[in-house]
């Protein structure tokens, strides 16, 4: 279960709520109101957020319809939350393997994808989920290191919105233990995947996009 509704952090995200709506806005429209048109796949804000004391970065975009995390309809888009790696101690490392498969021929970032939220157009979450690594192209961690690295994402500085960077930043401590049950069930479903499907690197398989999700139901006081 998520924290108790009278924890700070929840009263945290029920306050930038309440600022952005008092000035007819909300977190997916502190991205877009900024950009230029909303374009399926493009990352918004241009060049993504960073923290350079954390080293926690964000970005929001959107897939076609078809392509939606969440089957929902009324999806508008979806944040990816990382943390890149001089924010990574140097007692945790990487995952060794194949990527041999990776059909574009780059190289992997040097990014671990903590989690996605997936929005509705009135800046409402409607999902948690996990993706596969080629889907963010990142450095594969496992489940227990992805885990702890959750505690090290926040986002602390005003652009390109303070309320939105406070709110992504407090969901994280909210809902940290659905995130990590969902990051568990990521490398169950690769592993998985692995057993079902020999011939094929289950890390670079298009098939295998969303790993996994959580439907979100926030508190009515809060929405």
């Amino acid at each position: 279960m998520p924290l108790p509704e009278d924890h700070p952090d929840w009263l945290q995200i029920k306050e930038c709520q309440r600022v952005l709506a008092k000035a007819k806005s909300n977190v997916v429209w502190e991205i877009l109101r900024q950009s230029e048109p909303f374009v399926q796949w493009s990352h918004y804000p241009k060049g993504d957020v960073f923290d350079n004391e954390t080293h926690s970065q964000y970005f929001y975009h959107a897939h076609p319809t078809q392509l939606a995390v969440n089957t929902r309809s009324n999806e508008n888009g979806h944040f990816h939350l990382f943390l890149r790696k001089k924010g990574i101690p140097d007692t945790l490392q990487p995952v060794d393997i194949d990527r041999s498969c990776r059909p574009d021929g780059s190289k992997e970032d040097d990014i671990c994808h903590l989690i996605g939220i997936s929005m509705d157009k009135y800046g409402q979450p409607l999902s948690l989920f996990t993706t596969n690594r080629w889907v963010t192209g990142e450095t594969w961690y496992d489940a227990a290191t992805v885990i702890q690295l959750l505690d090290y994402f926040n986002i602390d500085h005003c652009l390109p919105s303070w309320p939105l960077n406070l709110w992504l930043s407090s969901m994280v401590r909210v809902y940290r233990d659905e995130i990590a049950q969902l990051i568990m069930a990521r490398d169950e479903r690769i592993a998985a995947w692995k057993i079902a499907y020999p011939e094929r690197n289950p890390y670079e398989d298009r098939e295998l996009e969303v790993t996994s999700s959580l439907d979100l139901q926030i508190p009515e006081k809060i929405r």
